[in-house]
């Protein structure tokens, strides 16, 4: 019974240090998701203020045929049967379904191509979703670690760009964006957007026609600049967004972890005070039929 009380007693310490480290850890998330929430707000706006002028200046350019021939808008090289899907997951994990939310996502997309006939490659950013297909021997065509924990506009835009130079290139037909997105401070939500060729971007009616685009060679310059900017900042945001849904994700599961913890420790602690008075029991027991023996 004495060891038994002991291995409780071990217990019981290990669970509370757990929930020490658990209550710490969401404690920190929750400063960092403020941060991450607050980039994400910004980012918000200014990518809202990027399809604004986009779709402003390709309504104003000189003719539609122009937006239909630019390889931004256009479908592509129609003859490519490859796809690239660029993937955001954290470089570490503790946050829940978080992850592998948008790894099975990923998945369930590469099913949808292979019965359009398509063919798929992976450029992956994050530790976690480059460890799961490493260890499921897929194949991986680039990939970034550090990228998802601390998003740069230089590095998103690097990243990117190697997307879209195969695009241009006509090496692919399509450039699909995954990540799990941050909805509020308890939910988190899947977000899958076509990158390229660029999808019809609705003008928001609040948007004033301030700009004035003339007709001239250089409109496509423009169109292809301002879309050059709009998918490097997609890519951008995507990993702001992101950040700030892992934060939200990983505070969540400290959250439930510390409460779990709290819950074992309290079962332990009764278990430790029914077992610590079945020994008293069994010793006074023991006590009184020694002395009456001895009668």
């Amino acid at each position: 019974m004495g060891n038994n009380l002991k291995d409780i007693r071990k217990q019981i310490s290990s669970v509370l240090n757990t929930q020490k480290t658990t209550r710490a850890m969401k404690l920190v998330s929750t400063s960092k998701l403020k941060k991450a929430e607050e980039m994400a707000r910004r980012s918000r706006m200014y990518a809202g203020k990027i399809v604004e002028v986009l779709e402003e200046i390709k309504v104003k350019v000189a003719s539609g045929e122009n937006v239909q021939e630019n390889p931004y808008f256009n479908a592509g090289n129609k003859d490519s049967k490859l796809v690239d899907i660029i993937l955001v997951t954290a470089d570490k994990g503790l946050c829940g379904g978080f992850n592998i939310n948008t790894i099975k996502e990923v998945n369930r997309i590469i099913a949808e191509q292979k019965e359009k006939n398509l063919k798929v490659r992976l450029r992956v950013i994050g530790k976690k979703a480059i460890e799961y297909y490493k260890f499921n021997e897929i194949e991986v065509l680039d990939s970034v670690v550090g990228l998802s924990a601390t998003p740069q506009y230089a590095d998103a835009a690097e990243f990117v760009n190697k997307a879209v130079a195969d695009y241009l290139n006509g090496v692919t037909s399509k450039v699909i964006l995954v990540h799990n997105g941050f909805k509020n401070m308890i939910s988190q939500e899947m977000k899958v957007s076509q990158l390229l060729p660029i999808e019809s971007i609705t003008l928001s009616e609040e948007c004033a026609s301030v700009l004035e685009v003339e007709p001239n060679e250089q409109e496509n310059e423009i169109l292809n600049e301002l879309a050059k900017k709009y998918v490097e900042f997609s890519m951008y945001y995507a990993l702001v967004d992101s950040l700030a849904a892992e934060h939200s994700a990983r505070m969540q599961a400290m959250d439930a972890a510390t409460s779990n913890a709290g819950e074992l420790a309290k079962s332990l602690t009764i278990a430790y005070n029914k077992a610590r008075q079945e020994a008293i029991t069994t010793e006074l027991v023991e006590i009184n039929t020694g002395v009456e023996s001895m009668k």
